[in-house]
């Protein structure tokens, strides 16, 4: 079979199976970052915008925002929500104007919402309001991660063809060894889905397994307080 007639999940297995480069690997100090794990994304059959590719998505994203907290590590949420007017949206908001679309999700609507699965510790956790798809663009985010030491990002969230790659080729950018936990990426359908974690995997970053990220923070020392 050649390559073009591939599939982009074909495409990415194999990629996983053989790959063309060494990975990034684990620095000294990681981040979690979930873009986006709200209700607007991930409750299905309530919002047309939903998706999911693996159903326990958020069963393993708690697995690993747990290990992070009990290392010390920073763990931290985005979510997209806008002003009422939808004024601070800007030109991506003018792409259309249904009820479903982006600039309709408004601050502390139930589409802005984290999903109710997800177990965010309010004390402790970080949580960043963006309004653009990456979760670096214009946020806090780079100073938060400098302040801890970050060295290492894993991203979870979705859309793994929108504001997931996204925030993934900036992570780099910044040069920051970029992860992605394979089980906790979403995307609508399953073509853009595995396009994007094979492009990441090649390009930007090293796409593993909850396992594999699971098994790789145990073995790190915590974070001196």
């Amino acid at each position: 079979m050649q390559t073009s007639d591939k599939t982009a999940r074909q495409l990415f297995e194999e990629f996983k199976a053989n790959p063309t480069r060494k990975r990034f690997g684990f620095g000294r100090m990681p981040a979690l970052i979930n873009v986006d794990p709200q209700k607007a994304y991930t409750s299905v059959g309530e919002f047309a915008t939903a998706y999911e590719t693996d159903p326990k998505q958020m069963e393993y994203t708690n697995q690993l925002a747990a290990a992070f907290r009990a290392k010390g590590f920073p763990v931290v949420w985005t979510y997209v929500a806008y002003m009422e007017s939808g004024e601070d949206c800007g030109i991506w908001g003018t792409r259309s104007n249904t009820p479903d679309s982006l600039q309709n999700i408004k601050v502390g609507s139930a589409r802005s919402e984290f999903d109710p699965r997800l177990v965010i510790d309010q004390k402790r956790d970080i949580i960043v309001n963006k309004r653009m798809a990456s979760a670096f663009f214009e946020t806090n985010l780079s100073s938060i991660l400098t302040f801890h030491g970050v060295d290492t990002v894993i991203v979870t969230g979705g859309s793994t063809s929108g504001c997931v790659r996204a925030t993934v080729v900036d992570s780099l950018q910044r040069s920051f060894r970029t992860i992605v936990a394979e089980e906790c990426v979403a995307d609508k359908h399953e073509s853009p889905h595995f396009a994007n974690l094979y492009d990441m995997a090649v390009k930007y970053a090293d796409v593993l397994s909850v396992y594999e990220i699971l098994e790789s923070i145990a073995k790190m020392p915590a974070k001196e307080a």
